[in-house]
């Protein structure tokens, strides 16, 4: 098998072996005629299992008021075939793989999918070579602003459900919301929310419509208090 140059994952393996199968597409393994050469199939699947469990391990840690519904939105978001995508095209994976003629003539280098399979190929040999250490040193940068990219778009959680929820467990704590501010023209407003704890104003928020000013105030609520 030819030598291949291995993507810029900060890690270096020990079995270099191991990431050489990672980087064969099934397309250059099925060229190979006869000669003994393995693709990333098999590494892809462990890998696939790895980085779920990974996922899951730094959102249970880290998104303590998120219910398993938000958990698991905000999982999929973290292991899906575009997140897999941008992994892989930060740290060059496509110049380093393998491919058969046919996937080379056809664009399989920058195809997103081939490069999603191949991202996960390579986590599953970082795991082999080393355990889980390095895999989730290598990840959790990806986990912090792709969690954080998922939220912003507001696919997530409820954050003034999510506040009820806390403020309820005290029965003498109410909290409020008051549209406090409304700025701009008439038909691109930013409008200002204030959320008030018993009458006090505790946090605001602001947004292009009401209901986005107070997600956005409950939301600094719950960083205020440390549950973000």
């Amino acid at each position: 098998m030819e030598k291949v140059r291995f993507p810029d994952t900060g890690y270096i393996f020990k079995d270099e072996q191991l990431v050489q199968t990672a980087l064969t597409h099934s397309s250059y393994a099925n060229e190979a005629h006869g000669r003994d050469v393995v693709c990333n199939e098999r590494l892809e699947f462990l890998g696939d299992s790895v980085l779920n469990m990974l996922a899951a391990e730094y959102l249970y840690g880290n998104f303590s008021r998120f219910a398993e519904g938000d958990l698991t939105k905000l999982r999929a978001s973290l292991v899906c075939e575009g997140a897999l995508y941008k992994v892989a095209t930060d740290i060059g994976l496509g110049d380093c793989l393998l491919l058969g003629h046919g996937e080379e003539r056809s664009g399989g280098r920058g195809r997103p999918s081939v490069l999603a399979d191949a991202m996960e190929a390579v986590l599953g040999a970082m795991y082999l070579d080393g355990g889980l250490e390095p895999v989730r040193k290598f990840l959790t940068p990806y986990f912090e602003s792709g969690s954080a990219e998922a939220i912003k778009k507001h696919t997530l959680c409820d954050y003034k459900t999510a506040l009820q929820e806390i403020v309820q467990k005290n029965k003498q704590e109410l909290i409020c919301y008051k549209v406090t501010d409304a700025s701009g023209p008439e038909h691109d407003k930013t409008f200002t929310a204030t959320l008030y704890l018993n009458s006090n104003p505790l946090t605001r928020g602001t947004g292009k419509s009401k209901k986005e000013a107070e997600q956005n105030a409950a939301k600094a609520a719950l960083e205020l208090m440390g549950e973000l």
